[in-house]
Order: structure tokens, then C-alpha cells, then sequence
């Protein structure tokens, strides 16, 4: 597959919307697509809206690796779930293609899917999702997309935001919850014992 031309209106200085919807990308379509293109970060929406994201910044970068790094710690204390970091690709129920900056699932649920099914675009929501907000994304894109999770069947999501200093919590049946500058944020009942320590995030 060629190199996909940039024709598209940006919604913002780093990240462009297409409409796909006639396309029909299938899943390995969809994968060489990004493997033809790795200078850009690909996510499909459940209207088949393909978005187009330049690579993040170092300072970003940095953030998300201490999201990861402090969730895989836990997750490999605990050993009931599984981490994943940014650059994955599963698809919602709802057909979305996402790629969370981190998220977990429970080792059940893993160890339930073919070999096959692990090593594709796989067709599953994980319990818990952490998105980070980058200079780049809207606030408003970010809500709309943990409501997503949530709504397929997320049980827990956490919207960090080092900009507004503030992280938004999801989850299943309740109210949505701002935390303002907090040190700390915990990952109960879904993540028992898990506290992400905020020092060089927010």
C-alpha cells in the first residue's frame, strides 16, 4: 500500500479526520496502512472516520512510559491481568480501532483468546484504560473517547490531563469524577492495590 496522501482538513495542528467509511478497511488493511506509514499514529472511530496523529512529543513520550512503567510494576506484583502500552492497536465492539497510552486486562480474559486473536488487531475492550492528553488533542475528543470505552465495556478509565493539571475518572454506572492537582490516583475496586503516583505526569 502506497504512502496515504495527507488531503484531509486538520482538526488540530497535529491530527487530521478522513472519512473511510466506503473504503472498507479490512483489519490488514488497516495494519499495513500503518506499518506503510510509521511516521503517523492511526486510530479509526466507530463512523469510520480514520484520524491521522503526528508522533507526540519527547515530553509526552516521557509521560506515558511512567504510566506504563508504574502500571506494569503493579500488574507484575499482582498477576491477575495483563498491561499494554501505546503503540497497540484492538478494536471495541463497536468496531473502533484504539490505541490506549495504557491499559489492563484481566489474565481470564487474555488467556480466553486464540493465539490468533492475540497476535492481531484484537477484537476486545480491556477493563482498564488510561489515556494521557497531549499538546496536540482536544479535550472534548478525549471525553468522547473514554465514554467510548466505557460504553464498551470498560470498567474503569482515567483521563489524565498534565494541561489542567486534573485527571477525569470513568466508570461503569457512575458519574464522571475530576480529580484537581492530585498526587495520586486509585485504581479500586477494579485495580485492587494499584495508587498511580502523579510525580512527573501531571
Amino acid at each position: 500500500m502506497a504512502h496515504l496522501p495527507l488531503t484531509a482538513e486538520p482538526t488540530t495542528a497535529s491530527r487530521f479526520v478522513m472519512n473511510v467509511e466506503n473504503a472498507g478497511l479490512t483489519d490488514e488493511q488497516f495494519l499495513r496502512l500503518c506499518r506503510d506509514n510509521q511516521e503517523f499514529r492511526f486510530e479509526l472511530t466507530a463512523r469510520k472516520e480514520l484520524i491521522i496523529m503526528s508522533p507526540v512529543t519527547l515530553k509526552t513520550s516521557s509521560r506515558n512510559n511512567l504510566i506504563s512503567h508504574r502500571l506494569t510494576t503493579w500488574a507484575e506484583k499482582d498477576g491477575t491481568g495483563i498491561v499494554f502500552e501505546s503503540s497497540g492497536i484492538l478494536t471495541l465492539p463497536n468496531g473502533a480501532k484504539r490505541s490506549p497510552d495504557a491499559s489492563w486486562m484481566r489474565l481470564d480474559r487474555w488467556n480466553a483468546l486464540s493465539e490468533e486473536e492475540q497476535d492481531s488487531i484484537t477484537h476486545v475492550c480491556p477493563d482498564f484504560v488510561i489515556e494521557l492528553r497531549s499538546k496536540s488533542d482536544a479535550l472534548a475528543d478525549l471525553k468522547e473517547k473514554m465514554s467510548e470505552y466505557i460504553a464498551n465495556g470498560a470498567h474503569l478509565a482515567w483521563l489524565i490531563d498534565p494541561y489542567d493539571n486534573c485527571v477525569y475518572i470513568y466508570r461503569q454506572g457512575q458519574d464522571i469524577q475530576c480529580l484537581k492537582s492530585p498526587a495520586s490516583v486509585n485504581g479500586e475496586p477494579t485495580l485492587p492495590g494499584f495508587v498511580l503516583e502523579l510525580t512527573g505526569i501531571l
